[in-house]
């Protein structure tokens, strides 16, 4: 809960904000290029790289997961959802963003908060909100299991999100004043952070525990069995929407702006429709492809690319406010603390360098420490070339 609420107030607000605000004053221009404007060449190709491994495995999960969830409910064959939800992909990824996106978010965003606020009336009445660990004293810390770096890894999405950079500048082109920067990019973070709080405190308490929690099954049968358990048949039809169209929203999003992300570092002119079939139709092979491999596997590496891309903003953005001769610590702080995480993540991970590691040194508390170390070199080498990049400018 403390790193939800902290990352969420310091680091995903903040990162969101900054990269929509300097998105709005660089015409609404992609990350990767904001990057290249602040960091250099270099970093600019390793961003666009970066982004669209990213984006592509955002899209990716968020076809997987929804389908499967269709298949178990219906019985159908799994491919069949697949092709549906590809084919409202290209559509979206095509047209117009207020002609798709822009109409149907706003029935999503709506039920998304009404579940939230369903949940946590259903954990009142249940009395189930007097069992979160920090209202009954409790630790639910699993003991020999280390909490850094896989729990800031892991809590994302409602702390920190690489992948809110992507889309920062996509809704940069869509509001019409600087105005509304605050409520639309760090209001909206905020939000998000909330929201991660209740179903976190709904999880850890529904079903008994950790252990109950493991044993439940994947996040859909979870939303959807909290959902079902304290909002009854409402629940369900909320359930439904939250772990089915909402994730799908978020994948047309992520193939936009993977596409865009493309079209502006190789300057495809977009104005043509033929020349956005010439960026998707690749992609939407390379996904269907990814398709075949475990879900877990590629969700670990999304995980960890999403969290370094936030990092690669957060260095973007306290260069940019350096520059400017503004308060650049609010940006430079939390790009330090990501890079010793996910730089440690991928060294003592098992999807990363972790067996490796453990190998050479002996054991995992070696490999951990040596991680931790290695990640505040990583870290003081990036500020060495921060202060240099600031030099030359």
């Amino acid at each position: 809960f403390l790193w939800i609420v902290v990352g969420c107030i310091f680091g995903g607000a903040m990162h969101d904000f900054l990269i929509g605000m300097m998105s709005i004053r660089s015409d609404g221009t992609s990350v990767s290029v904001l990057v290249g404007n602040n960091l250099g060449e270099g970093m600019r190709k390793l961003m666009i790289g970066f982004s669209t491994i990213l984006l592509l495995l955002v899209g990716v999960v968020f076809v997987s997961s929804p389908a499967d969830l269709l298949a178990n409910l219906t019985g159908q064959n799994r491919w069949i959802f697949v092709a549906i939800i590809m084919i409202y992909y290209i559509i979206a990824t095509v047209l117009p963003i207020d002609k798709v996106i822009g109409k149907i978010y706003p029935i999503f965003g709506v039920s998304l908060f009404i579940m939230a606020i369903g949940i946590v009336g259903g954990m009142i009445t249940t009395g189930l909100i007097t069992e979160i660990p920090e209202f009954s004293f409790t630790n639910p810390h699993i003991q020999g299991k280390y909490i850094f770096p896989y729990l800031f890894i892991s809590i994302a999405c409602g702390a920190i999100s690489g992948f809110h950079a992507t889309q920062s500048p996509m809704m940069a082109r869509c509001i019409k004043s600087e105005k509304e920067g605050h409520s639309v990019f760090y209001g909206a973070m905020i939000a998000e952070g909330i929201v991660a709080l209740i179903w976190a405190a709904a999880a850890m308490t529904f079903f008994g525990g950790l252990e109950g929690l493991a044993e439940a099954g994947t996040a859909a049968v979870v939303v959807n069995k909290i959902s079902e358990g304290l909002m009854g048949n409402i629940g369900m039809v909320l359930a439904v929407l939250g772990v089915i169209a909402c994730p799908i929203t978020s994948g047309d999003t992520a193939f936009r702006s993977l596409r865009l992300t493309i079209a502006d570092s190789f300057n495809i002119d977009q104005t043509k429709q033929i020349n956005r079939y010439k960026i998707i139709i690749p992609i939407f092979v390379l996904a269907i492809a990814l398709l075949f491999i475990d879900f877990n596997i590629i969700w670990r590496y999304f995980s960890w690319s999403n969290q370094t891309l936030a990092c690669i903003a957060l260095w973007t953005a306290a260069t940019f406010l350096k520059k400017q001769n503004s308060n650049y610590f609010i940006a430079l702080i939390p790009a330090i603390f990501m890079t010793i995480v996910v730089t440690c993540y991928i060294l003592v991970a098992p999807e990363g360098f972790g067996t490796i590691m453990t190998n050479l040194l002996g054991n995992i508390k070696t490999a951990e420490i040596v991680g931790v170390i290695s990640g505040i070199a990583v870290a003081s080498g990036s500020y060495v070339i921060f202060n240099k990049k600031i030099g030359k400018a």
